[in-house]
C-alpha cells in the first residue's frame, strides 16, 4: 500500500471529483430534461424509462472487466479510456434525431463514465489509509450530489438559451478538460508483487461466493438502485403527474432535493470517523436506519393526493433517509484484500446499477400497465412506487444478515 501525501490525496481528489461531478450530471440530467424530449419526441412513459435507464444499461454492461482492467492497469489508465468513450457519447446525443438516437448515445454515455466512481474508490483503497476510505468515499457522493444540483435549475435556465442539444455539446468540452486533470495529477498505477498478481488471475469466484457480499447485494439492487432510479428521473414525474407541479416548480423540487443529498453527504463524511470510533458500523447504521425509509415511502405514496405541495419535501426527505445504505459500498471494498478491490466495488456497482436500470424501466412499465388494467394516472403512479417499497422492505430483510469478515 503505497499512501499519498495530504496535498497529493487532495489534488488525487479533486481530479477524480471533477471526472465523477460530470458523470452524475449526466445521469441525473433526464429528469429535468423529459418534459423537452416527451414533446419532441413523443415519448410514452416506458420509452423514458428505457432512455434513462440506457445510461444504466451501458454503466452496468461494463462493470464485470471493469473491475478486472482497474486492478491490473490501475485507475489512471483505465478511466482515461472509458472518458474518451463518454465524450463520444455526448457528442451522439447532441446529434440524435430520433429515439433509437437518443437511446444508443445514452448507452454509451453509460459506458464511458462506468469507471468514474470505481476508478477513484480503487485508488483510495490502495492510496488512503483506510479510516479515511469511507470519508473519502462520502465526499465522492457529495460531489455526485454537486453533479445532481446543477443537472436541475442550472439545466433549466440553460435550456430556452443553448437548447438540450448545445448542453450536451458543453458537456463533452468538460469531460474532455477532465481527462487532462486526471493525466497529470493521478499516479500511475505501481506493479503488484507476485502474491497478488496471482489475486489478479482469480477473476470475480471469491467475490460472488462471499456470504457478507451475497447479503447486501439484495440491498444494493432495490434500495440503492431504487434510490438513483427515483432521483435521477422518477422524482421528476411524481411530481408533475401525481402532485400537479408545473415543469419549473419540479426543476426546483429536483433542485433542493439534490442539494439536500449534497449536504447529507457531506455530514457522512464528516460524521464517518467519529461513528466509526463509537462502535458505529455500516452494517450497524444500515439495520437501524433503513426502516424509517420505509415509512416515508408510505408517506409520499398516500399522502401526496391530499398534499400535493408537500411532495417534494417528503421526496427529499425519503432520499436523505436512504443514503444510509450508501455505506453499503464501501464497506464491501474493505472486506476484500486491496488487490481484488477494484473487483469487489465493480461487482457490487454492477449490482447497484443493473438495479437502477431494473427500476427505472421497470416503474415506466408498472406505470403504463396500470393505466391499461384502469387506473388513472396518478393511482398508476401509487401503486408502481408500492410495488417498489415492498420489494426494498424484503432485500432489507436479506441484509440483515450481513456480518463483515
Amino acid at each position: 500500500m503505497n499512501l499519498l501525501t495530504r496535498s497529493r490525496a487532495i489534488a488525487v481528489f479533486i481530479a477524480f471529483g471533477v471526472a465523477y461531478f460530470l458523470s452524475a450530471l449526466i445521469r441525473a440530467i433526464t429528469a429535468t430534461i423529459a418534459p423537452t424530449l416527451v414533446a419532441e419526441f413523443q415519448l410514452t412513459s416506458s420509452d423514458l424509462g428505457l432512455l434513462a435507464g440506457g445510461y444504466f444499461l451501458g454503466f452496468a454492461a461494463m462493470q464485470l472487466p471493469l473491475g478486472r482492467w482497474l486492478d491490473r492497469h490501475g485507475p489512471r489508465k483505465v478511466e482515461l479510456a472509458f472518458l474518451g468513450v463518454a465524450f463520444a457519447g455526448c457528442i451522439a446525443f447532441a446529434s440524435a434525431d430520433g429515439f433509437y438516437g437518443l437511446l444508443f448515445a445514452r448507452i454509451l454515455s453509460g459506458v464511458g463514465v462506468c469507471a468514474c466512481l470505481m476508478a477513484a474508490l480503487t485508488g483510495y483503497r490502495r492510496w488512503y489509509a483506510p479510516e479515511h476510505l469511507l470519508r473519502a468515499n462520502s465526499w465522492m457522493l457529495m460531489v455526485g450530489a454537486f453533479g445532481m444540483v446543477a443537472s436541475t435549475l442550472p439545466v433549466q435556465w440553460l435550456l430556452p438559451v443553448t437548447g438540450w442539444r448545445g448542453i450536451f455539446v458543453l458537456l463533452a468540452a468538460l469531460i474532455a478538460i477532465s481527462m487532462s486533470v486526471i493525466a497529470w495529477q493521478v499516479p500511475v498505477w505501481a506493479q503488484q508483487p507476485s502474491a497478488a498478481k496471482h489475486q489478479l488471475n482469480k477473476g470475480y469466484a471469491n467475490v460472488w461466493r462471499d456470504p457478507y457480499f451475497r447479503a447486501l447485494a439484495p440491498l444494493g439492487f432495490f434500495n440503492y438502485g431504487g434510490l438513483v432510479a427515483l432521483q435521477t428521473l422518477w422524482a421528476g414525474p411524481w411530481m408533475t403527474k401525481v402532485a400537479g407541479y408545473t415543469a419549473l416548480e419540479a426543476a426546483i423540487g429536483l433542485f433542493w432535493l439534490n442539494v439536500a443529498m449534497l449536504i447529507t453527504f457531506w455530514v457522512w463524511g464528516v460524521a464517518n470517523p467519529w461513528l466509526a470510533r463509537k462502535g458505529y458500523s455500516a452494517e450497524r447504521l444500515i439495520r437501524q436506519w433503513t426502516p424509517l425509509t420505509f415509512v416515508l415511502l408510505a408517506i409520499l405514496i398516500g399522502a401526496t393526493p391530499a398534499y400535493p405541495k408537500t411532495a417534494a419535501a417528503v421526496f427529499t426527505l425519503y432520499c436523505v433517509a436512504t443514503s444510509v445504505v450508501a455505506l453499503a459500498q464501501p464497506a464491501v471494498g474493505m472486506a476484500f484484500p486491496s488487490e481484488l478491490a477494484g473487483r469487489a466495488l465493480s461487482a457490487y456497482n454492477l449490482v447497484i446499477f443493473a438495479g437502477v436500470f431494473a427500476v427505472q424501466w421497470g416503474i415506466g412499465l408498472l406505470v403504463d400497465a396500470f393505466q391499461v388494467a384502469g387506473m388513472i394516472e396518478r393511482m398508476a403512479y401509487q401503486s408502481a412506487f408500492g410495488v417498489y417499497g415492498l420489494a426494498c422492505v424484503v432485500c432489507y430483510l436479506i441484509a440483515c444478515r450481513a456480518k463483515p469478515p
